[in-house]
């Protein structure tokens, strides 16, 4: 890594721990509807179902071997609301291209559209978060890139039992993870072990991303819990990187998981889970996981919720592309994760080491990835955002680029990717917010990349400023 991006990070680090330094008392809560110039986002008021029965309440201590994260606001009020947006950006990024050895400073525009909606009835509610716009790279190689991001999430609850059914979908330029792309983060999210997410990108290439999931909760006794999960992922590459001509590794996951839960306390909870995944790559490889999780928690409603869960990891690879040979291995897998509230301050630290994809450089990869994130008010109108990430993919499946031939992927034995980043927004009237952005993202390959080479360039790097206006209207009410 270069010193740049440890800087930035110190940087970054500096900021959270000044703003949790800073904090005073709890600010007094606002009432849903309260006006934006309270620093408080818009909330309709109360909604229920279309036949005036509230909603089911939402759990504020699920399972920890399923996929819902707990609320950290406990006995929030059920709400049905449409909520439209808009925004436009404009940016400068130091290295446009996303390559190698970095590219001269270019502009870069953004602009779009969001819709938001919530809608619950007596036994099932729906989520819907969709944005869709453009972003205008000013390089010949690059120019206009579509933007589409699409999550739904439904729910069914019973008695005993719920049903989730998932879905996160994008298009866009560059990879998901700590992405400079100035539209915003993606609006999907989970765990990396369901797939559907790119851990680093090279280069500005048009992808699709897809992750769908069907999770099903099972309370046996007020203490017990069954929970399983199964999902599907792909991510396609739609042309090769316009610059280098690099093209990129496609893939399909299929995944499952199930758990046994049970409650060992007011504030904690175990589980043992065991879970699967199927990759296929666009280049013929096959590769299979299992892995054995045992799980703790410890929750304190309203404040924290710590996780963490570790196991063995089983690892068979087929390698159809080069001929049939069959190799197993076993490694470590777990995930941790904290999610803490301060009276001003709200922090989020995961980390995750499995297996993955290889977002399209490598087929297959054996990977660590943490984040860390912070938002904290600077009074009644500012905000701060800031976050960074860090991941290491270390190739599963050697390289078939032979004797330097071109082939999809990258011909290096591990990739590091980072970033860094921070966001300061105010907002102005009732319906509009203005914010700046900073953003610098490292991709490092290892010196296997360069071969025999005496010098080549190995790494990218990007400095991405932004500054943007974005309009969110009074949320509709659904009733």
């Amino acid at each position: 890594m270069s010193k740049r991006y440890y800087i930035a990070v110190l940087v970054v680090l500096g900021l959270g721990l000044g703003a949790a330094r800073g904090q005073e008392a709890a600010p007094t809560q606002q009432e849903p509807g309260a006006s934006p110039d309270s620093g408080q986002p818009q909330q309709p008021v109360p909604a229920y179902g279309m036949d005036n029965n509230p909603a089911p309440p939402v759990s504020e201590n699920p399972p920890i071997s399923g996929l819902d994260t707990p609320n950290l606001v406990p006995h929030a009020a059920p709400l049905s609301y449409l909520q439209p947006g808009a925004h436009v950006t404009e940016a400068v990024d130091s290295n446009i291209s996303n390559n190698l050895g970095g590219s001269a400073a270019r502009p870069v525009t953004t602009a779009g559209g969001t819709l938001k909606l919530e809608r619950l009835w007596r036994n099932y509610d729906l989520s819907l978060d969709y944005l869709g716009g453009f972003a205008y790279y000013d390089s010949r190689a690059v120019g206009f890139r579509q933007v589409e991001e699409l999550a739904v999430d439904q729910r069914v609850t019973w008695k005993r039992t719920q049903l989730g059914i998932h879905d996160s979908f994008s298009y866009q330029p560059e990879g998901t993870f700590g992405s400079s792309n100035p539209v915003g983060e993606s609006i999907g999210g989970g765990t990396v072990f369901f797939g559907g997410a790119s851990i680093g990108s090279l280069g500005q290439v048009p992808r699709v991303l897809n992750v769908s999931l069907v999770d099903v909760t099972e309370r046996l006794t007020p203490k017990s819990s069954l929970t399983v999960a199964g999902g599907y992922a792909f991510a396609h590459f739609l042309e090769s990187d316009p610059v280098t001509g690099t093209s990129f590794i496609g893939n399909s996951e299929v995944s499952g998981e199930a758990g046994y839960d049970r409650v060992l306390g007011s504030h904690d909870q175990g589980a043992l889970v065991y879970g699967y995944q199927g990759f296929r790559f666009s280049t013929g490889e096959t590769l299979r996981t299992s892995v054995i999780l045992l799980m703790w928690g410890h929750r304190i409603s309203g404040r924290m919720d710590f996780r963490v869960s570790a196991g063995p990891q089983f690892v068979e690879t087929l390698l159809t592309a080069v001929g049939p040979e069959n190799d197993s291995r076993i490694s470590a897998a777990g995930r941790g994760s904290l999610l803490y509230r301060f009276p001003k301050v709200s922090m989020a630290l995961t980390y995750e080491h499995f297996t993955t994809s290889g977002s399209g450089l490598f087929a297959g990869a054996e990977s660590d990835v943490a984040v860390l994130s912070a938002n904290r008010p600077l009074g009644r109108k500012w905000d701060l955002h800031t976050d960074l990430g860090y991941s290491r993919n270390s190739r599963l499946l050697p390289s078939l680029c032979a004797n330097g031939q071109n082939c999809p992927g990258v011909s290096a034995n591990v990739y590091q990717y980072g970033f860094a980043g921070v966001v300061v927004s105010r907002s102005w009237g009732r319906n509009f917010r203005a914010f700046a952005q900073y953003q610098f993202n490292d991709l490092f390959f290892d010196s296997s990349y360069c071969g025999t080479a005496a010098h080549c360039n190995r790494s990218s790097q990007r400095q991405v400023g932004t500054i943007g206006l974005a309009w969110n209207p009074r949320p509709i009410r659904l009733d």
